[in-house]
């Protein structure tokens, strides 16, 4: 029996609501929303951590940020972290594992798990590589705003080409073609709808706005960014059915985290960053015909590393017993073998911790000194405070995060997160 290809796209600060099939009022995702109508659309969906190279990092680890250095990082940034943090080769990482059991694998878009020579994805068990290594590339210079060239082809500097977004759309369809006749994995990972805000229009005054970097952007640039993504997640299923490789296909779509300026959220408060429902619950689409229901909304609360669990299990793979998973198969629950069940999930940044256990959170600011409980099915808004009422549930979650942070490693200092006149603002 031929082992499923696996298909995990990410996208790169997109809000909970950002897709039409999540609430979004002014612009539509028909490709993506059709993906959830074929598969399972979950409404508790979080990421590893409220920015993305950690949350990069428990995907490819499987495993709770906070359990690797590079993790830490809130995120990788070259002008502090240089080439000194990354993804040790040595890591079994989720290509490597999947290498060895007979995949080809292959990642298109941003890598931001270490850069230089030390790192990179093909030294972490990727036969492809096309993308960014690092965090925000401008989409048709392929540069930072410091005007340092990103873009790479396995370890080669690349030309830049196309819009960016229409680049990785290609080349991770190209993938498909090329590799159908063998179990494949691809990540295909968009660094869309992140900053620098470029859209792919053609008239001068568009062309001039897009350029601004991230002073700039426009609900309107927003959108047409979106329309490209949504239009490359259709061209690379439109691959993956014209192949005749649907039911033999799992695919997995979500965010590394919550979006920023231009997202929609409601009711969800926060953003990136913050450890409030905006920052960390995001987008979750599931789809493998014949083996998960079409037409699903499952509440089963996930988190990023439950996609490394499920990929492995769907390849029957197995994790280096030296570094069990955080993350469990939710393919059990998402087939409708088994009900939903309640978890403990944990986050952690430099200036904040946080809990959820059923439908209480816990959420404690260390920089502000504000402790909290909340009840999401109650107040999902994160207003109503329940810290007095249920001093029981409280001092339980509080005593969950303890335990568990004497697991990880120690809790960076702030001055890693480097301040970013693009996010830092208040948007409650």
């Amino acid at each position: 029996m031929r082992k499923p290809n696996l298909i995990f796209i990410l996208a790169d600060d997109l809000g909970w609501g950002d897709l039409s099939c999540y609430g979004r009022p002014d612009y539509q995702t028909p490709h993506l929303d059709r993906l959830a109508s074929e598969g399972a659309r979950l409404t508790d969906c979080y990421s590893g951590s409220a920015t993305c190279s950690p949350t990069r990092i428990s995907f490819f680890t499987g495993r709770y940020p906070a359990r690797h250095p590079a993790g830490l990082a809130e995120p990788l940034l070259h002008g502090i972290h240089g080439s000194t943090l990354g993804l040790e080769p040595g890591f079994p990482a989720l290509p490597r594992l999947l290498s060895q059991a007979g995949y080809r694998c292959g990642l298109f878009g941003k890598w931001h798990c270490g850069e230089g020579g030390d790192f990179g994805p093909l030294k972490s068990g990727f036969d492809e590589f096309y993308g960014v290594e690092s965090t925000g590339a401008a989409y048709f210079s392929y540069r930072d705003e410091s005007g340092r060239f990103l873009g790479r082809d396995g370890e080669a500097e690349s030309e830049p080409g196309r819009y960016l977004t229409h680049a990785l759309s290609d080349r991770a369809s190209d993938f498909i073609a090329r590799n159908c006749d063998q179990p494949f994995y691809l990540s295909l990972h968009y660094t869309a709808p992140h900053w620098l805000w470029e859209a792919p229009f053609h008239d001068s005054e568009d062309a001039v706005e897009r350029s601004s970097g991230t002073g700039g952007g426009s609900i309107a640039i927003y959108a047409e960014m979106m329309r490209a993504l949504d239009e490359g997640v259709g061209q690379v299923l439109d691959t993956v059915r014209r192949l005749g490789l649907d039911g033999d296909t799992l695919v997995v779509f979500t965010s590394d985290n919550g979006g920023e300026r231009y997202s929609y959220h409601y009711p969800l408060t926060g953003y990136i960053r913050l450890l409030r429902e905006g920052g960390i619950r995001v987008p979750g689409i599931v789809r493998w015909p014949g083996r998960i229901p079409a037409a699903q909304v499952c509440d089963q609360v996930a988190i990023t590393m439950d996609w490394t669990a499920t990929f492995l299990a769907a390849a029957a793979a197995r994790p280096d017993p030296a570094y069990p998973l955080d993350g469990v198969d939710l393919l059990p629950v998402l087939a409708g073998e088994m009900s939903c069940f309640e978890r403990t999930l944990y986050w952690r940044t430099p200036t904040a911790s946080a809990v959820r256990r059923g439908p209480w959170k816990w959420l404690n600011q260390l920089d502000t000194g504000a402790e909290r409980l909340f009840n999401l099915k109650r107040d999902v808004r994160e207003y109503a405070d329940f810290r007095d009422t249920h001093p029981d549930i409280l001092a339980s979650l509080r005593e969950a995060f303890s335990a568990w942070e004497q697991e990880m490693l120690p809790r960076p200092s702030p001055v890693s997160q480097a301040p970013n006149p693009n996010i830092d603002f208040k948007i409650y």
